[in-house]
């Protein structure tokens, strides 16, 4: 893989410049805290070199200065909100955080649930008797709108105030939407009127202030999150204040008059003069190879177009959201063509009229597969990939069908399955068995690691088991949107 990104250079300049940011406040800085902390692999993609735990590693470099506050909305409790990358609610993900954070070595200080109602009243108590301290944060009528009464006593003011201990408080939440931000500015009501000196900063990856507006990465952005309706722009405040072009998004800019008249109330003036000021982001400082970022960027915008694509045809997203994504296509100069593997893929079905598959090794070699009596396209292309890593002649069997045949029977005969095709996960699983006595198929395992980060395509959506094997072999898929069958339910 060719490296755009100076991963080593980022950790070192990104903790610095908190570190500045912090010190410009003096007691205490609030880090509203956007994104994911942990694998962060829309950045790894853009961004090659750019590893998913940097954000993590990062903040390690803080640990001793740094303590979290994980917000969540008691609405989002009540509904059951789920986050769509892991599957599970909000709240267990409340818990999920905690555990991943205290395992790799920071301090987890407290949880506040924001628009506090009665329905969150267990969730608080459940967290309670783990021990962990729960702060209640209410709605304001008016919010964001009214200022005179959110910096008040009836305002902020009935908040309850999060007790914290460390210089540097990283504000975070399982997904947008759970009152981060405003968690942050009651924190500085609160401080101030305790004679503390706080600020607050914001770190969001992207998009990327100090890229130009249409450049790739920051492309890249808006089709990841077409779905929310973000919108990169110019930052018209800093252009105003500095005579410089920052892009920020559509959110942040329409919300900064507001934040400046809150900053406003609880200190007297603002100390930001722009939404940009308010970021504390340096991976544009950090990319070293332009063009790479820039192709891997594209690339990522078109797996962007199929995976929404493939939701459109599920009835999961509005015909607005693909629209949106070919017009950053449009932008981007590209189109599916220029993923390789999607015309492998797709004339590999039509010349066996079939599903299939297709799968680009390290070195550029585009591999194929096609479904069969044992196996399905997505199978058959991954032996052949490990065939071609390992340089294992075609014609040698990797798994014998005496292994395959019992696991068919047991999948239709027992299990009650009307497929006898394996799928990825169980062609692996027997691969590895066969790997214990014959040496072609161990070394053919051996090849699985270098599959990370190889493109792959198949000319028909696959079933969520296929999905997720593919994911955790590190594979990055894109699927034509059409079922194998004609079938209403899969």
């Amino acid at each position: 893989m060719k490296i755009g990104f100076n991963n080593e250079k980022y950790l070192k300049m990104q903790s610095e410049h908190i570190r500045e940011r912090i010190a410009v406040f003096g007691d205490k800085l609030y880090l509203e805290f956007g994104g994911k902390l942990f694998d962060d692999y829309h950045a790894s993609r853009v961004l090659p070199g750019f590893q998913p735990d940097s954000k993590l590693r990062m903040l390690l470099q803080l640990a001793d200065q740094a303590e979290l506050v994980i917000a969540i909305s008691a609405e989002d409790i009540e509904k059951n909100k789920i986050r769509g990358d892991l599957g599970i609610t909000y709240d267990v993900d409340v818990l999920r955080l905690i555990q991943s954070f205290r395992d790799a070595g920071l301090y987890v200080g407290s949880v506040v649930i924001t628009r506090f109602t009665n329905a969150a009243e267990q969730f608080k108590s459940k967290l309670e008797a783990m021990g962990i301290k729960v702060y209640r944060h209410y709605s304001i009528d008016g919010y964001p709108a009214n200022i005179p009464l959110i910096v008040s006593e009836d305002g902020y003011g009935k908040n309850e105030y999060i007790e914290t201990t460390r210089p540097l408080v990283i504000v975070t939440a399982p997904g947008p939407g759970s009152g981060k931000m405003a968690t942050c500015l009651s924190q500085l009501y609160h401080e101030n009127r305790r004679g503390i000196k706080a600020g607050y900063a914001k770190f969001e990856t992207f998009p990327i202030w100090n890229l130009p507006l249409k450049h790739p990465v920051n492309l890249a952005y808006e089709a990841a999150t077409a779905d929310l309706e973000d919108v990169n722009m110019i930052d018209p405040f800093h252009l105003e204040a500095y005579g410089v072009t920052t892009v920020n998004y559509n959110r942040d800019v329409e919300i900064f008059p507001v934040l400046s008249a809150m900053f406003e109330g609880i200190f007297g003036t603002c100390p930001y003069k722009s939404p940009t000021d308010m970021g504390v982001n340096m991976a544009g400082n950090c990319i070293e190879d332009d063009e790479v970022c820039r192709e891997a960027s594209r690339q990522e915008i078109i797996r962007r177009y199929y995976a929404s694509m493939n939701r459109l045809a599920k009835g999961d997203c509005p015909q607005k959201e693909v629209t949106k994504i070919e017009f950053l296509m449009k932008q981007a100069g590209v189109t599916p063509a220029d993923r390789p593997v999607v015309n492998a893929a797709n004339l590999k079905a039509k010349v066996t009229g079939g599903p299939s598959a297709a799968l680009e090794l390290p070195d550029g070699r585009i591999v194929t597969g096609r479904t069969s009596d044992l196996l399905g396209g997505t199978a058959a292309v991954l032996l052949n990939a490990v065939k071609a890593l390992g340089e294992i002649p075609d014609e040698i069997k990797l798994i014998s069908p005496t292994v395959i045949e019992p696991v068919q029977t047991l999948k239709t005969n027992y299990l009650g399955s009307k497929n006898p095709r394996l799928h990825t996960d169980e062609i692996l699983i027997a691969l590895s068995m066969c790997a214990a006595t014959d040496p072609n198929a161990r070394k053919a395992l051996e090849q699985l690691p270098k599959l990370r980060g190889c493109q792959i395509h198949t000319s028909v959506m696959l079933s969520e088991v296929d999905i997720r094997t593919l994911s955790r072999l590190g594979l990055q898929l894109t699927s034509e949107p059409r079922y194998e069958n004609k079938k209403i339910y899969h």
